[in-house]
């Protein structure tokens, strides 16, 4: 059953609970609040058996920190699964519940909570959502208490970012609100979308936005189709023709996009199994998951080991800090099934704040490679509160690819040599695990006290602003005895590109044949060419057939794109 789950999300002081006790909770169908049953909104998901051989600091979920300290107290709503809680972390009160939101920082150190709610009076109980409110909230610390300072409008699952101009634009479900200051007023308005003869995966619904190095934006859409807008107001337009979550069972939701120094993160939430998977990406196009849970019920956990049992985490937040890392994540929770949640009775939701580890900033000084005798050197850069000539656990250090470090692999350190404030650790050349196609090696480690010490680093021989060549569907034209083909083909990406070949292959009941091909010379960024091909494959009239067009260049991001239709009615 799913308390089972807890103990892998569970602080370290916690995972010698006595588990024949929540066996026993869970053998007779009863959750920690009292409720009954959880069927109608919980299903046990497997976890592959390699996830049991994963270290501390291979999961996401390794990154929470104990909630800070605040006003405990037992004498606010809510089931005994949350009481006592901190009442004066994220916002909650007895008029609203409170639904998803996120943080900006205000140029005066304030912190602003962009979060939706409606009265805890409605009839409807939780069912009032599609009726929300969104309002501005405001807080000294970044942990809250929240205060309602603004009402700006109608809309659901707000998120907020700020356009390379300055301007703010706050998205809702199904409308936006623009504005030039924190303060107001906001205006009303919609995004525009182009599918690019791409099927909209899932509807556009709870998009997530992070901003690109040139002041584009790339977003992510509910059902995982990756989009593009030059300037974050501009029409948003479909890259990918498939989604990007992991090819796992699950009911996917509340996906959650942010760019750090290093690479594109991607946090997703399977609602109904109530697990969340990692993902990362060198363009925000092409991802990998990372393996174990990106957060689970349990990772609301105060420093004594108390823990604040939210039946729900959704919406996930996050907060980043200059360098981009995630350094808090704050969620929509609620005490108990959603439809249990009825009109003035002791349950509701709030939004809630939970540190995260940001990790090191660490610096590949490797210029190439490495080769199979080269050692790896990396800088380990000081900040305030970290020394790392003083701060590190040196024998727990190990360096490489992900996959060779979150199993307790990797390369060990070799030697130290100080540099200003900095540290310089050189790896030995085995067992790191590197391959060319490596855009984030990863360290992974302890302090001396013990607590988790990750980060990681670009590397140079990998292109990471490249550009994006992406197709349209051809337009064809019969002529004697062979069929013309005119495509347009666009860069969606901030660089350049380079000289490339695209080819237009059908499906066969024997495979696939490649019917055209022809060269694409270098697009400007956000631009545009034209191809024009000739086939002599004979397309008969009236017939459907399978197509995919791919576009070839080893420093370009692409995707092939595979499409049927019907090119002579």
């Amino acid at each position: 059953m799913w308390f089972m789950w807890y103990f892998s999300a569970f602080p370290n002081q916690l995972e010698e609970m006595n588990k024949a006790l929540y066996t026993a909770i869970a053998s007779i169908g009863l959750c920690l609040s009292g409720i009954a049953t959880v069927s109608a909104q919980v299903t046990e998901r497997p976890r592959p058996a390699s996830w049991k051989q994963l270290v501390k600091g291979a999961a996401f979920k390794d990154r929470f920190l104990p909630m800070p300290k605040g006003v405990l107290s037992s004498q606010v709503w809510g089931g005994s699964n949350v009481l006592p809680r901190y009442i004066d972390n994220g916002i909650e009160d007895a008029e609203r519940s409170y639904w998803g939101g996120n943080i900006l920082e205000g140029t005066d150190g304030s912190y602003h909570l962009f979060v939706c709610g409606w009265p805890e009076s409605s009839p409807k109980g939780h069912a009032q959502w599609p009726h929300s409110i969104v309002y501005r909230t405001t807080s000294k610390n970044r942990f809250g208490p929240y205060i309602i300072k603004d009402t700006i409008g109608s809309g659901h699952n707000p998120e907020v970012f700020r356009l390379q101009d300055g301007r703010l634009v706050l998205y809702c479900i199904d409308k936006n609100y623009v504005a030039t200051s924190l303060n107001g007023p906001w205006k009303e308005g919609k995004f525009e979308f182009d599918p690019r003869d791409r099927p909209i995966i899932e509807g556009l619904s709870n998009l997530s936005f992070a901003q690109r190095p040139d002041g584009s934006y790339l977003m992510v859409c509910r059902g995982g189709g990756i989009w593009v807008s030059q300037t974050g107001l501009s029409t948003y337009r479909q890259i990918s023709n498939k989604r990007v979550y992991p090819d796992v069972a699950g009911e996917f939701e509340d996906p959650v996009i942010w760019k750090d120094h290093v690479q594109y993160n991607m946090i997703v939430n399977d609602w109904l199994g109530r697990i969340a998977y990692y993902l990362r990406s060198k363009d925000g196009v092409n991802w990998i998951t990372d393996p174990g849970e990106a957060y689970v019920p349990g990772v609301a956990f105060h420093e004594d080991g108390r823990l604040e049992d939210w039946f729900k985490f959704e919406r996930i937040k996050i907060l980043q800090d200059s360098y981009g890392r995630a350094i808090q994540a704050n969620f929509a929770v609620i005490d108990t099934l959603k439809k249990e949640d009825k009109a003035n009775d002791r349950h509701s939701s709030k939004n809630i704040s939970i540190p995260l580890n940001p990790g090191v900033l660490i610096t590949l000084l490797n210029k190439q490679f490495p080769g199979s005798n080269e050692t790896i050197q990396i800088r380990l850069t000081a900040e305030p509160g970290f020394d790392p000539q003083q701060d590190l656990d040196i024998e727990s250090l190990r360096f490489g690819s992900s996959e060779q470090v979150n199993n307790g692999k990797g390369a060990r350190v070799v030697s130290t040599q100080k540099q200003g404030k900095d540290l310089l650790l050189r790896f030995s050349a085995e067992g790191h695990g590197l391959s060319a196609e490596e855009f984030a090696p990863k360290l992974l480690g302890k302090y001396r006290s013990g607590k988790l010490l990750f980060g990681y680093t670009r590397v140079p021989w990998v292109k990471y602003d490249a550009a994006i060549l992406s197709a349209l569907r051809p337009a064809f034209k019969a002529g004697a005895g062979q069929t013309s083909l005119q495509i347009v083909v666009e860069n969606l990406g901030i660089a350049p590109s380079v000289e490339s070949r695209l080819t237009v292959w059908v499906k066969t009941p024997e495979g696939k044949k490649e019917i055209a091909g022809g060269r694409v010379p270098p697009i400007v960024a956000y631009g545009k060419h034209i191809l024009d091909l000739t086939t002599s494959y004979q397309l008969e009239k009236g017939t459907a057939y399978a197509f995919i067009i791919e576009i070839n260049d080893p420093t370009t991001t692409s995707s092939g794109f595979g499409f049927s239709t019907i090119p002579f009615n």
